[in-house]
């Protein structure tokens, strides 16, 4: 029997428990792979401590996982272009990837200079990046605040909102303050003084992404004037606020995969620094980054 990270019920990271689950069987259109890389994401921490509820609505025993890397180990009816041996990466809205194996709606292929804990570092974080400043209308010339703009799925969207010649601001710890100025971002800390310190850079923003979801909506709300141009990626208090939920789905950015995947192996995209656990330590990665022990990207790995 295969087994998985299964999450038994919403809480803290214990109860993420490794045992056994049944076996998958991709259905038509989807295939299923051996996962050689998980990544952990800000997300998955939200989810399993009950606080998108209302958005993942998990049935019991689920498993975690919105990106993986691996084998195509099984084939359903009607999929073409693959075959079982290829080594591919891909997003999984319907999660999944803590497992010893994955199904996948859509996929792509790995290329040989890219490792398997590098292209399951990358679906979630660029498919958020490319979906939200989608969503968020961004164009040339606008001023977009991202918060946690050194996080995974903020590097990325940095890095693209400056190639759409947009000016970006990137609230971050101060230890990545210089990586960003690198990206091309203006950097500010997080802290009571946020909206201060924005405003000696810019009266006000055009658009906020809230790519780490601790609790700074209300000051991109006043900085953004107003919740209509503002998105978070996890932070539970949106709706409260009237702040757009980020809800990926397959329609929303199909081609961001691909496309991040060609820049990764050409050495055109930057990514956070990584850190790889066991995929049997995902209730470990849990922990290790909601304690703040790590700021790096968490990735589960097998042999």
């Amino acid at each position: 029997m295969p087994s998985a990270s299964v999450l038994i019920g919403y809480g803290p990271p214990e109860m993420l428990r490794w045992q056994e689950v049944r076996p998958l069987e991709p259905a038509a259109g989807q295939i299923r792979m051996r996962v050689r890389a998980a990544g952990v994401g800000p997300t998955d921490l939200a989810i399993r401590r009950g606080n998108l509820k209302e958005v993942f609505a998990l049935a019991p025993d689920a498993v975690l996982g919105f990106e993986a890397a691996g084998l195509v180990d099984a084939l359903g009816d009607g999929v073409d272009g693959v075959a079982i041996g290829d080594e591919v990466a891909a997003w999984l809205p319907g999660l999944g990837g803590y497992g010893e194996y994955a199904l996948a709606s859509a996929w792509t292929i790995k290329p040989p200079g890219v490792s398997f804990v590098e292209a399951a570092a990358l679906p979630a974080s660029v498919e958020a990046a490319v979906g939200v400043l989608g969503q968020l209308g961004i164009v040339r010339g606008e001023t977009l605040l991202i918060l946690g703009g050194a996080g995974s799925v903020g590097i990325i969207a940095t890095q693209l909102a400056v190639s759409y010649k947009a000016t970006v601001i990137a609230a971050a710890n101060p230890r990545d303050h210089g990586l960003l100025r690198e990206l091309g971002a203006t950097p500010v800390p997080y802290g009571e003084r946020l909206v201060e310190q924005v405003r000696e850079i810019t009266p006000r923003v055009d658009a906020v992404m809230d790519a780490a979801g601790r609790d700074a909506l209300p000051a991109a709300i006043e900085l953004a004037g107003g919740s209509e141009r503002v998105i978070t990626l996890s932070d539970p208090r949106a709706q409260e606020l009237g702040v757009r939920l980020s809800a990926a789905t397959p329609e929303r950015a199909p081609r961001a995969v691909d496309e991040g995947m060609a820049l990764l192996a050409a050495g055109t995209l930057r990514m956070k620094q990584r850190r790889e656990l066991p995929l049997q330590q995902a209730a470990e990665a849990h922990r290790l980054l909601e304690n703040g022990e790590t700021h790096d990207k968490v990735v589960l790995s097998a042999p």
